[in-house]
């Protein structure tokens, strides 16, 4: 239970941070953090809550790492299904705070915008469906190399998280445009439940990508990495 417990809070502070830098201070007048700064936020989160969280549960924080971790020999399936709701109850709360803040200004409007995930109407450059499809799966991909060659064991060890939150950053700083960045379920579910219409129309791909895209990358660590570590 402190594993499960450690995987709702740490993605609970994913989602606040990264998509309530996006909600809240992303555009705030004269003061805004941009897209750079709601990059650097989400990786923020996930370096913080490694740091934290890493040693309870590993701080997958992402459905789509979860079972990454898992097809690249890291994780159990046994874990597996209370992982990923916990990361997905986590979101889900996290997003429900968001939605209190934000709707204490003036004007606020949900289905305006809500840091949700997707392509076309949905996308903040107008991105096609398929230019979405392979953004997600090859970020995604490209994650899970990462975060399993930072925790192999023949790795730098304790400098895993700062590799791990930079990476995500870097996804953030490609891949907003055309997203707004997922790589991750529970992140996108977690404000389109709220935001609702198109999110949550859209909201599957926010699944299927970023899961094959993990697949991906286990099978390509466990090709240059040598295997299991």
């Amino acid at each position: 239970m402190r594993k499960y417990g450690a995987e709702f809070f740490g993605t609970f502070w994913l989602v606040l941070g990264g998509c309530g830098s996006a909600v809240l201070a992303a555009a705030f007048p004269g003061l805004g953090i941009g897209l750079l700064g709601v990059s650097l936020a989400f990786g923020l989160t996930v370096l913080t809550m490694a740091y934290a969280v890493g040693h309870i549960s590993g701080c997958h924080l992402n459905p789509a790492v979860t079972l990454g971790l898992w097809a690249g020999g890291r994780f159990s399936y046994k874990n597996i299904v209370p992982y990923v709701l916990a990361q997905v109850l986590g979101g889900i709360a996290a997003g429900a705070v968001l939605y209190l803040i934000a709707s204490g200004k003036p004007g606020f409007d949900v289905a305006a915008g809500f840091a949700s995930n997707g392509w076309g109407a949905g996308s903040p450059g107008g991105y096609s469906f398929l230019a979405a499809l392979v953004t997600e799966v090859v970020m995604t991909m490209m994650f899970l190399v990462v975060i399993l060659g930072a925790t192999d064991k023949r790795g730098h060890g304790a400098l895993a998280p700062v590799a791990i939150g930079l990476c995500l950053t870097l996804i953030h700083l490609i891949s907003i445009p055309v997203t707004n960045t997922s790589v991750n379920p529970a992140r996108s579910t977690a404000v389109a439940v709220f935001q609702g219409g198109l999110a949550l129309e859209q909201l599957w791909l926010f699944w299927v990508a970023p899961i094959i895209g993990a697949m991906l990358g286990a099978v390509v660590y466990r090709f240059i990495g040598g295997g299991r570590k």
